[in-house]
């Protein structure tokens, strides 16, 4: 494959990605999608591109930051990312006019459709002012609900893992 044809196929895997990411903020499908890694491996015949090395993926409020990330897609466009790396990020603004999601672990599995972002090993997410953490979490983007679970891991003191959330208080409206 010529270099030329594999700049054509990276900016289809791009176009793809942008259409397909329509659970965003409602100006985020728009928004073009920037990637820039220290290699990029196009396959066309699995649908998988891999980056590698300081992967920062962006597109509107969405921001991927990891070592390494897979993506994969379909007829559809793209189907799901994988973020691993000591810690890989995932943050995007759910509304209009709200506070960034942010999320954190070593691997991260975002299905693009159905908007949900599957953390696993460190895991934590930090949802207004409120932060989960445990061995996995599952966040469902599009209706804001954050699943937590432990491990079946033992710390160093035999304590098998636990979820861990702080959770804010709410304000309460002076005028009432």
């Amino acid at each position: 494959m010529t270099m030329q044809n594999k700049l054509y196929s990276l900016a289809i895997v791009i176009l793809a990605f942008a259409v397909s990411n329509a659970h965003a903020l409602p100006d985020d499908q728009n928004q073009p999608i920037y990637i820039t890694a220290d290699t990029a491996k196009i396959d066309d015949t699995t649908g998988i591109t891999t980056y590698k090395g300081n992967v920062i993926i962006k597109q509107g409020s969405l921001l991927i930051e990891a070592a390494h990330v897979d993506m994969y897609r379909n007829d559809d466009g793209v189907e799901k990312l994988i973020a691993k790396g000591s810690l890989a990020h995932f943050r995007q603004q759910p509304n209009i006019g709200d506070p960034y999601s942010d999320a954190w672990g070593k691997h991260l599995l975002y299905h693009v459709e159905n908007q949900k972002l599957t953390i696993t090993d460190k895991a934590k997410v930090i949802q207004a002012q409120d932060t989960f953490t445990g061995n996995k979490i599952v966040y469902d983007l599009d209706k804001s609900i954050v699943n937590a679970f432990g491990g079946t891991n033992t710390d160093a003191s035999g304590t098998p893992g636990r979820v861990n959330m702080v959770i804010q208080p709410k304000k309460k409206d002076k005028a009432n």
